[in-house]
């Protein structure tokens, strides 16, 4: 091989030395709990289908039908041509969703969550702002602050004093406190009311990117502002379509100008292909479940799960976070100790994944169990014998 493939050969060797190396399996089923993978049957507690409808048949339908309405791509950026009356009346039903959350909204589909938090920080922010940055946000937005090229601070995870003198500090003209809401690994919520309070007194926009909190938090689903009863013009929305909604994409909603900036600003919306039109006309349908008496009854499930579930584990080394979301971690420390218990559980037809650094801080790999309202109670008892299980057999190596 030449130089530079044994360079990249190197590399994934070092990866392989330290029990780091990612491996896909591949999904031959629909996405459900119970699902098939690499050709065996596995109850899995791995998906962020976290209300169950990636496969529910009145979405299934209306993806038919927005195919056979709209055909299968949008043929350009929506700029260009490619905004189409089902994109159109997406935003407006999710602008409304929204409204009781944030002043004067409007919302803008974007075709995957990634490129929505980009859009929103490289647009925002420039060279003479200043984005103060969670210190465990998505790889998204740290990308996005990045590319913004303001100048950036992280804080330590939800520590409030440290963002205060931060803002305090600050002379910038433009300033975005960024936060993920429920933290993706830890399960944990970021204490957004105080952080609004910052943002209000030191004139900054709060960003948040309710990716894993969207269709669950909040009597409504309208996620972690409606959880906590926000509302103001200073907040800047981001909610993901393709976890909780079941679909594809994302959203940004805000105050009507921020959106308008965004459209003429957003770098990732301007220079990309549309969406399917399709998937829009499905996300409709997925919205109508979350917002109704459906969407209420799964948000119940899911919820009643998570409590049983933390009640019913009983670990003695391993540790299970503190999380009442959907997100249940049980930290174990070391990567190749994360992998055997991962190893433990498919052996006894159970899906968890094991999340290693850099993903997570080293000396921390862990467990990411999530859960969907589509499980059911016997699925999540069988999931406790066989962690507490795992554990036990651990000890013997």
């Amino acid at each position: 091989m030449s130089a530079l493939l044994n360079r990249l050969q190197a590399g994934l060797l070092a990866l392989d030395e330290n029990q780091l190396r990612r491996r896909r399996r591949t999904v031959e089923t629909r996405c459900a709990p119970r699902t098939d993978a690499d050709g065996q049957p596995v109850l899995a507690f791995c998906s962020n289908d976290y209300l169950g409808l990636a496969s529910h048949p009145a979405l299934v339908a209306a993806l038919q039908e927005g195919a056979a309405r709209y055909g299968v791509g949008s043929g350009a950026s929506h700029l260009i041509s490619g905004h189409g009356r089902a994109h159109a009346l997406l935003e407006e039903q999710l602008a409304a969703f929204m409204a009781p959350q944030l002043e004067a909204p409007r919302a803008l589909y974007f075709s995957t969550g990634y490129m929505a938090n980009l859009a929103v920080l490289s647009a925002l922010a420039g060279r003479d702002a200043e984005i103060f940055s969670e210190e465990l946000n998505h790889a998204s937005l740290i990308d996005g602050a990045r590319l913004s090229r303001a100048t950036v601070k992280v804080y330590p995870h939800r520590d409030l004093e440290a963002l205060e003198g931060l803002l305090k500090a600050s002379r910038a003209e433009t300033r975005l406190v960024v936060t993920d809401s429920v933290f993706s690994m830890d399960g944990d919520i970021a204490p957004l009311p105080q952080m609004l309070a910052l943002c209000e007194r030191y004139g900054a926009w709060l960003v948040v990117d309710d990716a894993h909190g969207f269709g669950v938090l909040g009597a409504h689903g309208r996620g972690a502002l409606e959880h906590f009863g926000l509302r103001s013009e200073q907040l800047v929305y981001i909610g993901t379509l393709g976890k909780a909604a079941g679909v594809s994409g994302a959203f940004v909603a805000a105050h009507e100008t921020v959106i308008e900036w965004l459209v003429q600003r957003a770098r990732t919306y301007i220079y990309t292909t549309a969406a399917p039109p399709a998937l829009a006309h499905a996300l409709s349908a997925s919205l109508a479940l979350i917002a109704g008496s459906e969407g209420a009854a799964r948000r119940l499930q899911l919820n009643q799960l998570i409590a049983h579930f933390r009640g019913a584990l009983q670990l003695k080394r391993w540790c299970l976070l503190p999380s009442d979301t959907a997100i249940q971690p049980v930290c174990i420390g070391a990567s190749r100790d994360a992998l055997a218990a991962s190893a433990a559980l498919q052996r006894n037809g159970l899906w968890v994944p094991a999340i290693r650094p850099p993903t997570v801080p080293r000396d921390t790999a862990r467990l990411r169990v999530t859960f969907s309202a589509a499980h059911e109670r016997a699925d999540m008892l069988r999931l406790v014998d066989a962690l507490q299980a795992a554990e036990e057999e651990s000890d013997g190596r």
